[in-house]
């Protein structure tokens, strides 16, 4: 799980790229496994957006393997009032932008692509602090001693 700290830097980043860009109407940064980490999408259930990103993901991911066009980068779907953008943000989690109709295309790849790499980045340096005091703990930790199954442990007199 990502700390609070990060996810308030990551939400900081979804409101500047709403601000830079005034046709969207919606962004949320969310776990590859479709869990919210972010969002400022007034009107729409951030839940169901980020849960359908995960499946479209997953989808995205097996077109670009079979056709041999590398790892996912970006996805885009156009509906009759407006755009779904999904971005590669790190190596665990997804940046969806939803647009306006009106929106200039190239403008929305441009930050949208910007704003993915900088929430990777957050996540990802937040997620590898998370793990490796864990990991280095379970290093240290003396091995248990390993008892045989078929004897009990050593009751103390009653």
């Amino acid at each position: 799980m990502v700390p609070e700290a990060e996810v308030r830097d990551v939400l900081d980043e979804l409101q500047r790229l709403r601000a830079r860009v005034p046709l969207l109407s919606g962004a949320l940064a969310a776990s590859t496994d479709g869990l919210v980490l972010a969002h400022d999408t007034p009107g729409v259930e951030a839940e169901g957006v980020a849960a359908l990103t995960a499946a479209a993901l997953g989808v995205s991911i097996r077109m670009t393997d079979a056709t041999g066009r590398g790892g996912f980068r970006e996805l885009l779907v156009r509906g009759g009032s407006g755009y779904i953008a999904t971005y590669a943000a790190g190596s665990s989690a997804v940046l969806t932008l939803l647009a306006e109709d009106r929106i200039n295309v190239g403008r929305l790849h441009l930050e949208g692509r910007r704003a993915g790499a900088r929430i990777g980045e957050l996540v990802d340096t937040a997620l590898e602090r998370v793990e490796r005091p864990a990991a280095a703990a379970t290093r240290a930790a003396p091995p248990r001693p390993a008892t045989a199954p078929d004897r009990a442990l050593p009751q103390r007199p009653t």
